[in-house]
């Protein structure tokens, strides 16, 4: 690690603005060399945090902060040296839990918030890659918890696993195994760390893939319940995969969309024999909800 990293920080009007903002540069960057977290102070005000491993380029950094959230905001992103510490779990160490129906996700500074009704996930802030407060992964988690309160999914898969965290709620959930792959090696390493540290580990299989090709996803084919939050390209060229690899009666959550794109996957999967069964739309990203037969 180098002496001092840098980090950007931006004051935002509100915790939309704030959790966008932050939400948007984490789908942008490279989640290898920066971590991006919005936390509300004891003021009440919301800031934005990026920890970048490297030197940014400043420049590029404002013109992403400007498409996310207008110039004078970019205008006002600020840039310093920081001293050289456990940079990932200095910029997740502010943030509050995160909660979507019955299930939080939090660090280890919160593990004492979970109540006994609530199915806690807790992520290591050294290892996170997407730790709920993004609203696809809390939209796809509300979408999980409603579903769960409807009948009980027995074999599901979550491709684009990141951290872990739509995999082992399901675990949790349904007390059943569940198979999570991702495109990034380490990013699957570490969901297989958090899997271990919410003693879910037996239940989850971990598996680094692109697509859906990976034999291990294929030898536990087909799924009754299946989690794709990633992004609109790579869920129109996965159509056809996605909707082959769904049981009959299944059930296809599709997240990282922003909702002027939901009809035209919507238009995609519909060809495929999948029909809309709910919307979450939540903090500009929208989640659906699909099913087969």
């Amino acid at each position: 690690m180098n002496e001092a990293t840098i980090v950007a920080r931006l004051t935002c009007t509100d915790q939309a603005a704030a959790r966008r903002i932050s939400a948007y540069m984490a789908e942008t960057l490279d989640a290898n060399d920066t971590a991006c977290g919005s936390f509300e102070t004891d003021d009440g005000v919301w800031h934005v945090a990026l920890h970048f491993r490297e030197p940014p380029d400043e420049a590029m950094v404002r013109e992403l902060i400007a498409l996310a959230a207008g110039d004078d905001m970019a205008a006002a992103l600020t840039f310093e040296n920081v001293a050289a510490k456990d940079w990932v779990a200095e910029s997740l160490s502010g943030l509050i839990p995160v909660r979507a129906g019955r299930f939080i996700v939090h660090g280890a500074h919160d593990r004492a918030q979970v109540k006994s009704n609530e199915l806690g996930i807790e992520i290591e802030a050294a290892l996170a890659f997407g730790t709920g407060h993004h609203g696809t992964t809390r939209g796809c988690l509300l979408a999980l918890d409603d579903l769960a309160k409807r009948r009980r999914f027995r074999n599901v898969l979550d491709l684009g696993t990141g951290s872990g965290v739509l995999a082992i709620a399901a675990a949790k959930a349904f007390h059943t195994r569940v198979i999570g792959t991702d495109i990034d090696r380490i990013a699957v390493i570490a969901a297989a760390s958090n899997a271990r540290l919410n003693r879910a580990g037996p239940m989850v299989t971990l598996a680094h893939a692109t697509g859906t090709k990976a034999p291990a996803i294929g030898a536990r084919a087909p799924y009754d319940l299946i989690f794709a939050n990633i992004l609109m390209a790579p869920l129109l060229r996965l159509a056809v995969a996605l909707s082959d690899l769904a049981a009959p009666h299944g059930r296809v959550v599709l997240s990282g969309l922003l909702p002027a794109h939901a009809n035209a996957i919507l238009a995609i999967y519909r060809a495929q024999g999948l029909v809309l069964v709910r919307r979450f739309p939540l903090e500009g990203w929208m989640t659906l909800v699909l099913k087969r037969g």
